[in-house]
């Protein structure tokens, strides 16, 4: 019996470990980097049998667990008591960021470039020999997500313009979309750090737009790499 009371106190510690882990991750994005945050809708509840399922009734949902709900997206914010009384009432929802968030939610986000996660890391491992220099990179078992200072539709569009071959792969998260930070869980995996900030309590730095999407494209053109359109 002791061994069966030590065990679960163990694993009831180990959650209690992962929900305090999301309300401290939260509370740095959203007051020492500035960036506004909300919870994620998460997952449907384990057991069923057609596998993981988004908490939100769309049958369909292709983010699952991983996307605003209730609230919604302009519910993002910086403000610690906010943030701190989503997580105390709901310690397992994913961080969902609002990207490029300059204005309305306060705060100053930035945005992210993303594509497959195979394609991506033989990217960032030609990109390393290149000696470009990258800020904070995402990963999820299906995607890497590289984070790039905040840009506008105009300055992307001019530079999509300019290139002569884009992989159909590569996904823009600017001002009005979201991507999911780590540690949280959603329906793609373990959101996790493929390369993490430097520690400090200042936000971490970012290189603009142009710079990851001309290295990126490059890198998959000259390795050959054809990422596929997912």
């Amino acid at each position: 019996m002791r061994e069966i009371l030590g065990r679960r106190r163990r694993l009831l510690s180990r959650r209690d470990s992962g929900k305090s882990d999301l309300i401290s991750a939260a509370l740095t994005f959203a007051t020492a980097w500035q960036w506004p945050v909300l919870p994620g809708i998460g997952l449907a509840a384990a057991g069923r049998r057609d596998g993981v399922r988004c908490a939100c009734p769309d049958p369909e949902c292709t983010v699952p667990g991983a996307h605003p709900f209730d609230p919604g997206l302009l519910a993002a914010t910086t403000d610690e008591r906010m943030v701190r009384w989503w997580w105390t009432n709901r310690p397992t929802a994913p961080i969902v960021l609002a990207t490029g968030a300059t204005s309305g939610v306060g705060g100053h986000a930035p945005c992210a470039v993303s594509l497959p996660a195979v394609a991506g890391a033989r990217a960032l491992a030609v990109l390393d020999r290149a000696e470009v220099r990258l800020g904070p990179v995402i990963a999820t078992p299906e995607r890497l997500f590289l984070l790039v200072a905040p840009y506008s539709l105009e300055q992307l569009g001019e530079l999509l313009y300019a290139k002569d071959f884009v992989p159909g792969s590569l996904r823009f998260h600017g001002e009005g979309g979201y991507i999911a930070l780590p540690p949280s869980a959603t329906g793609a995996g373990q959101v996790r750090w493929e390369r993490a900030p430097l520690p400090g309590s200042a936000a971490p730095w970012a290189p603009d737009v142009e710079a990851v999407v001309d290295a990126v494209v490059d890198a998959l053109t000259r390795t050959g790499v054809s990422a596929p359109e997912l």
